[in-house]
């Protein structure tokens, strides 16, 4: 319907005033609908957000720089020092001006940092160590990081640790013309002249080496993380452990950094006054590890190489024995009170956080821990690894199995006429070392004896027998029970556990079993022999190996205690125990006059190189055989007869730790003080 309207000049005005209302009060109605918006977003950016936002200002206009603490000391068991810091003073520059190339201003004033290096390097010729290796200007410049490949424009750069006192005065006084310059206390490692375990005790390294290091990947993660502790921020100059104790306790010996509070403008350049945050020293590391009976230990091993070169062992020398590792623990609490892999190094030559390529070739064979590693310090004359086949000193373990099995009895007698056969036909064999018939055995005596055709006989053939292919799995759990191909537990990084050749499905599982029953299908460290042999003397108890006794703080305080710990206990018949320990007797020369009746188990395991078998020295032994203290194991690859190459170091660790501690619980190191005092009170 058509709307009229009124010819009315008065309702013509009504109506226009009418409209004119209508939009008036919706423009007041909007615009106190937009103000209400407003007002109510101020108010929740003011009391919601406020701080939030507040915060967030704040944190693009400063930025906490981290200062290294002083690492912890990392003590032998008699409070010998072998790993600590001492105090040095540094010089940094935090950059005043963007000095990059990416700008037409940077290229201004890139005459201007180098000048600055002339400056610096001037002041260094003339006052620093005579007897260092002087900083070149490229030196000094790459430490400046003009670029800023490793940090940002706040950033400090340490250009040069451990100035001298005259350094330090010369540039304390010239503050002025040195922008941005401070003297920062830092520390430098050193590690025991006497080469204590090197491999062991580990080195250090800068954070910046780190990035293909998987151990430092939550460091990097926590760092990453928002609203992180400023305490827990590293620098890609700082230096952290790699390998060994140094890294397995990076965090307790690191403690927690200082850090400087660096006002930054827009340009991401410091600005304005620092606030400065103290650093807290790191924990200190006591172990367990004897400095006397350690250093006993690596003697043994470079005297016993250098005796096997020049004395002929089975009517031959042994040229290729290079290398040689042991492992010494104790039974009760599963300290290590030794851990060799020799030859070694002077782990100081990673002072500096790193090496040169000459230094780099002389120790690049011989940083690595061999007593835990297949990769040792150094390599036999064949480039044998430092974990070797059991060879016989598997073979108490193997009869214990077949007792426990109901494979033979401790009265079961075998005949053995120095030869074993096995397979389709009898087509396969196994001979004894020299191709000795003993005759009629009991389990005890096959063991003493070594006789691989009753280990074929008695264990792996019936083995197999009575569980198939399935004896695999029944002989794997045997071993890893022992601390044979898992993890000993052992407070050290990249811990290798061993090659299970006995899984390698190349071959029949009869045929496996058979080697494996003699120590010929499985490869393990020095660290898991010495901790099958503990775990042998202990009856069963299988100890978590420990290398730190204790952490404290700076004071003294202790922060935690290491107890003694049992992984795992295996529950055999005493008559069994009986029967394998009494075996463990073979005749052993290097022992003659010991004053301990001791078990022992000589191994002589071979390896197959170029078609041609090359002889493995291998050693087990604990003292004394009834209330067991110490447990020994020592691997000489290419060293020929256990008994010949690895026996004679054990001796010389067992004579140490008696003279230290006591094979009987009295050292003898103290009751022949004792006695050298009476004789002098009374001559």
């Amino acid at each position: 319907m058509k709307k009229v309207y009124s010819d009315d000049p008065r309702e013509q005005e009504i109506e226009l005033q009418r409209h004119f209302n209508i939009r008036l009060n919706l423009f007041f109605f909007s615009a106190f609908a937009i103000f209400t918006v407003i007002i109510v977003r101020l108010a929740i950016l003011q009391f919601v957000e406020g701080p939030t936002l507040a915060q967030q200002g704040t944190g693009l206009r400063v930025k906490d720089v981290p200062l290294p603490p002083t690492r912890g000391t990392i003590y032998a068991a008699g409070g010998e020092k072998l790993a600590y810091s001492t105090p040095v003073q540094s010089l940094y520059i935090t950059l005043q001006k963007d000095y990059s190339k990416s700008t037409t201003k940077g290229k201004e004033n890139r005459p201007e940092a180098i000048a600055l290096a002339e400056k610096l390097k001037a002041a260094f010729d003339k006052y620093g160590d005579p007897n260092a290796t002087p900083m070149t200007i490229d030196d000094i410049v790459d430490a400046m990081d003009l670029e800023y490949r490793r940090a940002n424009g706040f950033a400090p750069r340490r250009i040069k640790i451990d100035l001298t006192d005259q350094e330090i005065a010369y540039f304390l006084e010239r503050k002025d013309q040195f922008p941005g310059l401070d003297i920062v206390e830092e520390s430098i490692r050193h590690y025991d002249e006497d080469r204590v375990a090197v491999q062991t005790i580990g080195y250090l390294r800068k954070f910046s080496s780190t990035l293909d290091v998987s151990w430092y990947d939550s460091v990097r993660e926590t760092m990453a993380a928002e609203n992180k502790d400023p305490g827990l921020e590293y620098t890609a100059e700082e230096f952290v452990g790699f390998d060994g104790l140094e890294m397995q306790y990076q965090h307790e010996l690191r403690g927690k950094n200082g850090y400087k509070s660096v006002p930054i403008d827009p340009r991401n350049m410091a600005t304005g006054i620092p606030e400065l945050t103290a650093p807290q020293k790191g924990y200190d590391l006591h172990t367990t590890i004897n400095k006397t009976v350690q250093l006993t230990a690596q003697q043994a091993i470079t005297d016993q190489l250098k005796w096997l070169h020049s004395n002929p062992v089975s009517g031959r020398l042994h040229p290729n024995a290079k290398t040689g590792y042991a492992v010494a623990m104790e039974v009760e609490t599963g300290n290590i009170i030794a851990m060799a892999s020799m030859p070694d190094y002077d782990s100081n030559v990673w002072k500096s956080g790193g090496v040169s390529g000459e230094v780099w070739k002389e120790i690049e064979n011989s940083y690595k821990n061999g007593t835990i590693t297949p990769f040792g310090s150094g390599r036999s004359g064949h480039n044998f690894e430092s974990t070797i086949l059991l060879g016989s000193t598997i073979k108490p373990l193997s009869v214990l199995i077949g007792l426990n099995e109901g494979l033979f009895t401790t009265n079961t007698t075998y005949n053995d006429r120095g030869i074993a056969y096995f397979g389709r036909n009898d087509s396969s064999r196994v001979r004894n070392s020299g191709s000795h018939a003993y005759g009629s055995m009991d389990p005890s005596r096959a063991i003493y004896k070594s006789s691989n055709t009753f280990m074929v006989d008695m264990i792996g053939k019936r083995l197999y027998n009575k569980y198939g292919a399935e004896g695999i799995d029944v002989w794997d759990k045997y071993m890893k029970d022992f601390g044979l191909g898992v993890s000993t537990g052992i407070d050290l990084p990249s811990e290798y556990l061993g090659k299970l050749e006995y899984k390698d499905e190349n071959e029949t599982a009869l045929a496996r079993l058979v080697y494996a029953s003699f120590g010929q299908q499985g490869k393990y460290t020095a660290m898991q022999l010495a901790q099958f042999t503990a775990t042998l003397a202990s009856r069963g108890k299988r100890m978590e190996p420990h290398l730190v006794s204790k952490i404290t703080d700076s004071d003294g305080t202790i922060v935690k205690n290491f107890e003694p710990k049992v992984l795992n206990e295996v529950n055999f018949k005493q008559e069994h125990w009986n029967e394998v320990i009494s075996g463990m007797r073979t005749d052993v020369s290097a022992f003659n006059g010991f004053p301990y009746d001791f078990a022992r188990k000589t191994g002589t395991s071979e390896q197959s190189y170029r078609g041609k078998m090359i002889d493995n020295g291998v050693f087990i032994a604990f003292a004394p055989r009834e209330n067991p203290k110490l447990a020994v194991a020592v691997v000489v690859p290419e060293g020929g007869f256990g008994s010949m190459s690895a026996a004679p170091i054990a001796r010389k660790i067992f004579d140490a730790y008696d003279q230290e501690y006591g094979l009987d619980g009295v050292p003898k190191k103290a009751k022949q003080t004792e006695t050298e005092q009476n004789s002098s009170v009374n001559p």
